[in-house]
């Protein structure tokens, strides 16, 4: 999904690097917000669809009152998102957030956002189904561990990683030895080695490295994303799909291409 961010968007929408999203209100519109994660929900439910995001209000000029949060939390319902607490602010919004009977998320940190551009093309929004959505399935967070006598820069998880499970190498590189199936997550703080199909999402620079890279064996992705920018996957490139590939940032733009 390539998304350039305007002025006059109603938010920006990013990751953290546990899988949740942060909304990040630029104007209190709720008719705007709604709208705009509606098409965020359209384009990759798999994604977004019940995802559960916190409500950053610390990009306004002035807190909103109690009614118009209370607007906006309806409003990312209603886009098809779980609101799960506010991001960490001033006093006012501590005391804002315990009005609204929500948590304060003092150290969430939105590492995910959209790049303003890229080498492939944004897939287009796939139909929406008809049958009932399938609630999201539980993450399992793994701290992978370096394995014996292997380079300590690196953490390895040997076999696949499961549906529903999620793999952080927190400030080491990763590499998979395995297969990343559908809803699976690998997230490294540096660069992300599979060694595998990669049919999940992948998470590399989660703390903000620009220089990581993510490389493949077998790309299928949902999701690649490099220290905040990410691109989405409906439907594979042709040229991506099944091959070797490297993913890296060029300034803003996220590149994918197959390693020759």
């Amino acid at each position: 999904m390539n998304a350039k961010m305007e002025a006059n968007d109603a938010c920006d929408l990013r990751f953290g690097q546990v899988g949740i999203a942060c909304v990040r209100i630029k104007r209190p519109d709720a008719a705007a917000l709604c709208e705009e994660l509606e098409r965020r929900v359209r384009s990759a439910p798999q994604l977004f669809s019940r995802a559960a995001v916190v409500l950053d209000l610390s990009h306004l000029l002035n807190l909103p009152d109690d009614g118009t949060v209370d607007a906006l939390l309806e409003a990312v319902r209603s886009a098809g998102m779980l609101p799960v607490g506010l991001a960490y602010g001033t006093s006012a919004t501590e005391a804002l957030a315990q009005r609204m009977g929500l948590p304060l998320i003092a150290k969430f940190r939105a590492a995910y956002e959209p790049a303003d551009g890229g080498s492939i093309a944004s897939p287009a929004p796939s139909p929406v189904p008809a049958a009932a959505p399938v609630p999201a399935p539980v993450r399992e967070p793994v701290l992978s561990a370096p394995a014996p006598g292997s380079n300590p820069g690196a953490q390895h998880h040997e076999g696949a990683v499961r549906s529903g499970q999620q793999v952080y190498a927190r400030d080491h590189d990763l590499v998979v030895m395995g297969a990343i199936a559908n809803g699976a997550e690998v997230i490294a703080d540096g660069s992300i080695h599979v060694y595998g199909s990669l049919k999940g999402r992948a998470m590399a620079g989660a703390q903000g490295d620009v220089k990581a890279r993510i490389f493949v064996s077998d790309f299928r992705a949902e999701l690649v994303a490099i220290a905040g920018h990410y691109r989405v996957f409906e439907q594979i490139p042709k040229d991506l799909e099944g091959h070797s590939v490297q993913c890296w940032l060029d300034g803003e733009k996220l590149l994918i291409a197959p390693l020759k």
